[in-house]
């Protein structure tokens, strides 16, 4: 069976790329639905029901990968789809001495943000920007959505993110360098 943090996934990835998402739930062979996948869906429905406005009729992006969010976006919107929420990783779990604040930090976003709040309760987040990144502070210690919280970023014009500057004006030491 597939989790509904892996459909979740699945379905943003798909909204990100500007495609549509097909799931087939494998009736029993009397015509009814396994109780299983009912409860994944009852699941997925949920979340979609809450943070649908960041996926339903978002556009195509060319957001580069993140270790821990995928991005949909509309218009001068990005939607940071966290599944991976800041001190949750095996990693941070086992140096339980060693609590780091619960930052966000986007490297390379290049459009200046207005504003950044969690969607699901419309929740205003701190923020700061420089020429290399965006960072996100102000977030609660544990996920406040499961299976991803999203984050909305509202920029003064149409989102993007290249990490293109940040390696020009800060390399690898000696990489790329003759």
């Amino acid at each position: 069976w597939k989790t509904s943090k892996t459909i979740v996934n699945n379905l943003i990835t798909c909204a990100r790329g500007g495609g549509n998402y097909l799931l087939n739930i494998g009736p029993k062979p009397d015509g009814s639905i396994p109780q299983q996948s009912i409860e994944i869906l009852q699941a997925v429905g949920k979340w979609t029901s809450q943070n649908g406005a960041a996926v339903y009729g978002t556009e195509r992006n060319n957001f580069e990968w993140h270790v821990y969010a995928n991005f949909t976006q509309r218009g001068n919107t990005a939607y940071a789809h966290v599944t991976d929420w800041p001190g949750d990783t095996p990693a941070e779990q086992w140096l339980t001495f060693y609590q780091p604040p619960s930052v966000i930090s986007l490297g390379g976003w290049r459009t200046k943000v207005k504003s950044v709040r969690l969607l699901l309760g419309d929740k205003p987040l701190t923020f700061t920007q420089d020429d290399l990144s965006l960072r996100i502070t102000g977030l609660p210690g544990t996920a406040p959505d499961e299976p991803a919280t999203v984050i909305a970023i509202e920029c003064d014009g149409e989102p993007t993110m290249s990490h293109e500057y940040v390696r020009k004006t800060r390399p690898r030491f000696n990489v790329g360098l003759s």
